[in-house]
């Protein structure tokens, strides 16, 4: 079985993941306001989701014989997710906007693989995008009640 479409997804995954990494680090750096500590501190905890997220997805493409994307000229060339410079004036009301429309983008995408990877018939990927997806859905719940706003899943 080749799954050549499942390691696609899985090296887009991969990209936009590492994208969004750097994405969350710079909302972590840049982060100032009335919330600041909070949401500094929650910046440390999606840091480390993204960056054990980003583990598994390799592993995995490794694993059913793929080559995952290693470098940054890599991730950026193939994420489709917009990093922008740094800003020390925008409100942590935008940042968490951003990080919402990053994870909806990145729910998006976790329901295409586990439909790539089950017509692939690779049930243990479908798994993978399935506990990323869950996890996801919950982050933007709460992202979104923090906004006092519905998360709006799809």
């Amino acid at each position: 079985m080749s799954r050549e479409n499942t390691k696609k997804i899985l090296n887009q995954t991969l990209a936009d993941l590492s994208q969004f990494a750097a994405i969350i680090h710079q909302v972590h750096w840049y982060v100032r306001g009335e919330r600041f500590y909070g949401v500094h501190e929650l910046m440390d905890k999606f840091l480390d989701e993204a960056n054990e997220a980003v583990d598994e997805v390799a592993e995995r493409l490794i694993i059913i014989g793929g080559a995952p994307y290693s470098s940054l000229k890599e991730f950026a060339e193939n994420s489709k997710l917009e990093a922008t410079k740094g800003d020390y004036s925008v409100s942590i009301e935008s940042h968490i906007k951003t990080l919402i429309s990053g994870y909806k983008y990145l729910a998006k995408l976790y329901r295409e693989g586990i439909e790539v990877s089950d017509k692939e018939g690779d049930a243990v990927t479908a798994d993978l995008f399935t506990g990323l997806l869950k996890d996801t859905e919950k982050t933007l719940w709460m992202l979104s009640a923090t906004l006092n706003k519905a998360p709006e899943l799809e």
